[in-house]
């Protein structure tokens, strides 16, 4: 016979786990890019040597990037995908390959 409390643990731990998965969308800073960045941030990721990839702006502000900064997720750098950050001003933060 299994303890009484076993539903009731199982109920709130779906519960709070379905409540967190519908808070963190809302947490997220991330937003699309508008046209006019669009079209400065394909000029940067094509002097980084890359094409296409998903583009937007992370607006999660922290030490490290306190005015935010434009993510390209997957762009082809050659025959490789890489995950490209760039600052506000479109200037290369980092290139990862994926």
């Amino acid at each position: 016979m299994r303890p009484v409390f076993v539903r009731p643990v199982f109920v709130t731990t779906a519960v709070l786990l379905v409540a967190t998965g519908l808070a963190f969308p809302a947490l997220a800073k991330d937003r699309p890019v508008t046209d006019q960045e669009r079209a400065k941030l394909e000029a940067a990721v094509k002097t980084a040597g890359c094409t296409g990839g998903k583009m937007e702006f992370d607006d999660d502000k922290d030490a490290t990037h306190p005015a935010g900064k434009f993510e390209v997720e997957d762009a082809m750098c050659g025959n490789q995908k890489h995950d490209l950050v760039f600052d506000p001003d479109f200037k290369m933060l980092s290139k990862k390959a994926d």
